[in-house]
């Protein structure tokens, strides 16, 4: 209905009206939404094998990290995303193939991603937590540029406001309507997570796990009120209740409660760190053929 409408925010006094197709290859259109996925994977990549030595494994443990969960993310964001609108592929099942034409949800990527890391972990046995902290920082990258995708496409957008950061969307019959711009909300929200997370992972971090866990703690609490504005929720079949937000109070309650339990009662020393304990194996290591060379 708003494909290609003009996007107003007049409070900030803002008016732009992109083409949501950048460009045409042999007839075939590429959408900015693409592109910026494109974009957002890639500086996630950069940025995982920047700081895969910070965590203790080596830029290749995190190149196959990255080859094997996402395409099982992307498999699963489509599969979460089919189940809940199955009404607009039971005539054609073969459309949920269609990954083109749109219909992800990130929370089937993140269930699908984090199982993946588990079982690759467990083959190149490494910690499975220095793994989910390496790709929690990934996906966040990733959902901040991801949801500028959908407002190049005036989708995802939430309900009629009179809020200071209206979006304005005009329909066929030129009739301008404001929104809540929930696209802006969440990347802004990542954005913050992702610099504070990053900083924290710098200097305070006490257990291989832990920015996993404050990932999914502060997704899941900013998720659950960005969700209960959004107009295009996935509905737990006919009971009403919007699974996304559903599953993001359960998923702040979760990271929380362990968070606590961890850092209160099993008090972690930052020495188990992994790439602590590499460090010490590495002098050890240097030592004792230090002494060799003595004798």
């Amino acid at each position: 209905m708003f494909l290609t409408s003009p996007i107003t925010f007049p409070n900030l006094g803002i008016t732009v009206d992109p083409n949501p197709v950048a460009f045409t290859v042999f007839g075939k259109d590429i959408y900015w939404y693409g592109i910026i996925i494109a974009v957002g994977f890639a500086l996630a990549v950069v940025y995982m094998m920047s700081r895969a030595k910070d965590y203790g494994v080596t830029s290749d443990d995190t190149l196959d990290l990255v080859l094997w969960t996402v395409p099982v993310g992307v498999i699963c964001a489509r599969l979460y995303y089919c189940i809940f609108y199955w009404e607009l592929y039971a005539d054609n099942p073969i459309s949920v193939l269609y990954i083109w034409e749109g219909g992800l949800a990130i929370y089937g990527a993140v269930i699908g991603g984090a199982i993946t890391v588990v079982v690759v972990s467990k083959v190149k046995k490494i910690k499975t937590g220095v793994f989910l902290d390496l790709a929690a920082m990934g996906v966040l990258i990733g959902q901040i540029f991801g949801r500028w995708g959908n407002f190049m496409n005036r989708e995802a957008h939430g309900c009629v406001t009179d809020s200071f950061f209206k979006m304005g969307l005009t329909d066929a019959a030129g009739q301008v309507t404001y929104y809540h711009p929930t696209f802006l909300y969440e990347s802004v929200w990542n954005l913050i997570g992702f610099v504070c997370i990053h900083f924290l992972s710098k200097k305070k971090r006490k257990f291989d796990g832990e920015m996993f866990l404050l990932y999914v703690g502060w997704y899941g609490l900013g998720r659950a009120w960005i969700e209960g504005l959004r107009t295009d929720s996935l509905m737990l079949f006919s009971t009403g209740i919007r699974v996304s937000q559903l599953v993001a109070i359960v998923s702040f309650v979760a990271a929380a409660a362990i968070l606590a339990y961890v850092l209160l009662k099993k008090k972690p020393d930052p020495a188990d760190l992994l790439v602590n304990v590499r460090a010490r194996q590495a002098a050890e290591a240097a030592e004792q053929t230090k002494e060799s060379d003595k004798l």
